[in-house]
């Protein structure tokens, strides 16, 4: 199998993020630094990952984690920042994050090893709902509302896709909606407000396709169970 998928089959993130730890020389291949194409036989290569052998995991691990607020959605952080690891106690396997999730927004975001799920679900062209609770400052006009509905374009000329909106509760001081979204650009939600006008003051994904955050409390993380694994898995076939 070519290199990168094998990387991504060792939990150490999408093909794509396999390719930087490639380009960047970090990878080596029967000792020799590695070059994206070539090809690993799992059997009897031997692969290494800045000086750490890697090998494909025999079982995979799923979790949901509310990420809380203060935090990076990254392994490490090169500022000293806390990250999304310094809350998951795992000794015998090592995840990832699927996607990511602004420093100051919270919500669902799921962690695993599956290199191909995590390809899937990040990949722009499979279209993958994602739903947040969004709270912005002041009262939204409808025409404001039907713009984000249609498409806004964004500080940096995009045109985002059509969104589903809808309001939750309207006041004089704020407004809270439900948005989903298909794509993943920078920073969207907020974006798209700005786009309109609006600030928002509070963010949280609560959903991605049919799998939603309940209950579960910022700062913790559960597995998932078969049926949610099961149904992550078909998003990437519809």
């Amino acid at each position: 199998m070519r290199i990168n998928k094998f990387l991504a089959e060792c939990g150490l993130g999408s093909r794509r993020s396999c390719e930087s730890l490639i380009t960047e020389g970090k990878v080596r291949l029967n000792g020799k630094t590695a070059g994206l194409g070539e090809d690993v036989d799992p059997e009897r290569d031997v692969v290494t990952v800045s000086g750490r052998r890697v090998t494909p995991p025999r079982k995979y691990t799923y979790l949901m984690f509310h990420k809380p607020k203060g935090c990076v959605t990254t392994a490490s952080d090169d500022l000293g920042r806390k990250t999304v690891m310094d809350y998951i106690d795992l000794t015998h396997v090592r995840v990832y994050p699927v996607g990511r999730l602004d420093y100051d927004t919270e919500g669902l975001l799921l962690l695993t090893n599956d290199g191909d799920l995590a390809q899937t679900l990040t990949h722009p062209s499979h279209h993958i709902g994602k739903t947040y609770a969004v709270r912005v400052a002041g009262r939204v006009e409808p025409a404001q509302l039907e713009a984000l509905r249609e498409g806004v374009r964004l500080d940096d000329g995009d045109l985002t896709a059509p969104a589903e909106v809808t309001v939750l509760e309207e006041g004089t001081d704020s407004t809270r909606l439900e948005i989903t979204i298909y794509e993943g650009k920078n920073r969207q939600i907020r974006r798209m407000l700005e786009a309109v006008g609006k600030k928002v003051t509070f963010l949280k994904r609560t959903g991605l396709g049919d799998l939603r955050l309940g209950g579960l409390p910022r700062g913790k993380y559960r597995y998932l169970n078969p049926k949610e694994i099961e149904a992550l898995k078909k998003l990437g076939e519809e």
